[in-house]
C-alpha cells in the first residue's frame, strides 16, 4: 500500500540517489504485490487449505462475485474523480470474476496456469492492442458495451486490453497468489522455497530482459523511438522508458513495471513472492517486531479503505496541481494512513469500506 502511495504522490525516481531508487522500486512492483495478495484472499474466501464445496462453496463463490462487482463500482467512481492515478480496483474486480473458476485447483496446477499465462498472454495482448489501433472494430464494441455507456469510458475493452491494468496480463499475478495460498506456509521449507523461487523469478525476468536488450540487434534503438520516455537502456527494470506510442516487437523484450510483457510479469511476480516470504518469516521469528509494526498491520487490515482514501485525499487536497515537495507529502499520507487505521482498529476489526463489502456479500447467504 505504501509502495502505491510512493508511486502516486512520492518523489520522482529521476531525483536519483537512495530516494530515487526506492521510488523506482515501488513503481509497478507494489501493485503487482497487491494483485498477488488479492489472489491469496480469493482462496481464503473460497476455502483454505481445501476449497469448500456444496452449498457453502456456492455461497463462497457468490461472495466473491458480489465483492468483485463492488470493486468494479468503486473503481469507476474513483476514476471519475479525475486524479492522475490509474485506478486498479475495477481491473481487480473483473479479474476476480475471470479467475474464480480456478479456485479449486491445487497449488502446482495454479502455478502452471500462472506460468503459462505469463508466457502467452503478453504476446496475445500485443497482437490485440495492435489490432485495436489499426482497426475500427473497437469503436463498435465500445458503442454496444453497456458498461462503457454507463461510465463514459471504453468499458470492458479498457479493462481487458487497453487500460493501465489490462486484465489479460494482470490475471497471472492473481493466479500466482492463489497458488501460494494453497501452500502450507507454516513450514520453514515451504517459505524457503517460496523465497528462492521469488529471487529466481526476479533474476530471470529482469536479468533476461537486460540480456535481451543488449543481445538483440537495434532493440534499444527501436524501443526508444517507439516510446514517449527516455532511453531504453534501463527498460529492463525502470519505467523511465515511458509507454509505447507505436507498436514494435522489440517492446516485448523490456521488463519495465507496467510494460505488460512476459519479462515484467516474471520479474514482478518474483519480487512479490520474495517480499511475501520475507514478511512471513519475520512475523514468525520476530514477534516483537510484529507488535511494533501494529500501525502498519492496521493499514493492511483495511487496505481497501486505505487505497480509496488516498485517492480521495489526492483529489480533495489538489495534490496533482500543487507545488508541495513530494517527500513530505508522501510522509504525510503514510503517517495519516497509519494513525487513522490504528485508531479505527480500536473501534472495529474491519475498515469502513471492508465493513460495507462484508455487508453486501452477506447476500450470498441466500444461495442454496
Amino acid at each position: 500500500m505504501f509502495g502505491m502511495y510512493a508511486a502516486h504522490v512520492g518523489p520522482e525516481p529521476s531525483e536519483g540517489g537512495p530516494t530515487g531508487f526506492l521510488m523506482e522500486a515501488a513503481r509497478g512492483r507494489s501493485s503487482a504485490l497487491f494483485a498477488v495478495l488479492a489472489g491469496f484472499s480469493l482462496v481464503i474466501l473460497t476455502g483454505r487449505p481445501q476449497p469448500v464445496t456444496g452449498s457453502p462453496g456456492r455461497q463462497a463463490a457468490g461472495r466473491v462475485v458480489l465483492r468483485a462487482l463492488v470493486l468494479i463500482l468503486i473503481g469507476f467512481a474513483l476514476a471519475a474523480l479525475g486524479t492522475s492515478v490509474d485506478v486498479i480496483l475495477a481491473s481487480y474486480g473483473l479479474t476476480f470474476l475471470l479467475v474464480l473458476p480456478l479456485c479449486r485447483l491445487r497449488a502446482r496446477t495454479l502455478a502452471a496456469v500462472a506460468a503459462a499465462g505469463a508466457l502467452v498472454l503478453p504476446q496475445a495482448l500485443y497482437v490485440i492492442q495492435q489490432a485495436i489501433d489499426e482497426g475500427s472494430w473497437s469503436d463498435t464494441v465500445v458503442e454496444w458495451d453497456p458498461l462503457a455507456r454507463i461510465t463514459g469510458t471504453d468499458g470492458l475493452l479498457d479493462l481487458l486490453f487497453t487500460g493501465a491494468y489490462p486484465v489479460l496480463t494482470w490475471a497471472p499475478f492473481m493466479i500466482a497468489g492463489m497458488a501460494v495460498a494453497r501452500l502450507d506456509l507454516t513450514r520453514t521449507a515451504v517459505l524457503r522455497g517460496l523465497a528462492l523461487t521469488g529471487v529466481a523469478l526476479a533474476v530471470l525476468g529482469y536479468g533476461g530482459s537486460w540480456l535481451a536488450l543488449r543481445l538483440v540487434p537495434h532493440a534499444t534503438t527501436a524501443i526508444t523511438a517507439a516510446s514517449d520516455g527516455g532511453s531504453a537502456s534501463s527498460a529492463w527494470w525502470s519505467d523511465a522508458v515511458g509507454d509505447p506510442v507505436e507498436h514494435t516487437p522489440s517492446w516485448l523484450l523490456v521488463a519495465a513495471p507496467h510494460s505488460q510483457t512476459t519479462a515484467s510479469l516474471v520479474g514482478n511476480t518474483g519480487v512479490a513472492l520474495a517480499v511475501l516470504a520475507s514478511c512471513l518469516v519475520l512475523a514468525a521469528r520476530m514477534p516483537r517486531l510484529t507488535r511494533l509494526t501494529t500501525p502498519v498491520c492496521a493499514v493492511g487490515a483495511m487496505s481497501l479503505t486505505a487505497y480509496v482514501l488516498h485517492i480521495v485525499g489526492i483529489r480533495v487536497l489538489g495534490i496533482d496541481d500543487s507545488d508541495l515537495p513530494a517527500a513530505p507529502v508522501l510522509l504525510g499520507f503514510v503517517v495519516a494512513a497509519m494513525l487513522l487505521a490504528w485508531a479505527w482498529s480500536h473501534v472495529s476489526p474491519r475498515g469502513p469500506l471492508e465493513h460495507l463489502v462484508n455487508t453486501v456479500t452477506k447476500l450470498a447467504r441466500q444461495i442454496r
